[in-house]
């Protein structure tokens, strides 16, 4: 439209510029760490929060 390329190219030239993965490494960047150990951290508390509260007999 203003003489951009398609989205998918300039994605596609961003991802031809990084670097390769290291060999071992699960995540490309500090973010993606992140926020995978925040939701596995909040599944881990609504799984004990549950039990706490069936063990208390609360409903």
């Amino acid at each position: 439209m203003f003489r951009r390329k398609p989205l998918e190219e300039r994605i596609a030239e961003r991802v031809a510029k990084r670097p390769p993965l290291k060999e071992g490494k699960h995540f490309e960047h500090r973010p993606a760490l992140i926020v995978f150990c925040v939701v596995v951290a909040i599944a881990l508390v609504k799984i004990v929060g549950a039990f706490f509260l069936m063990k208390s007999g609360l409903r």
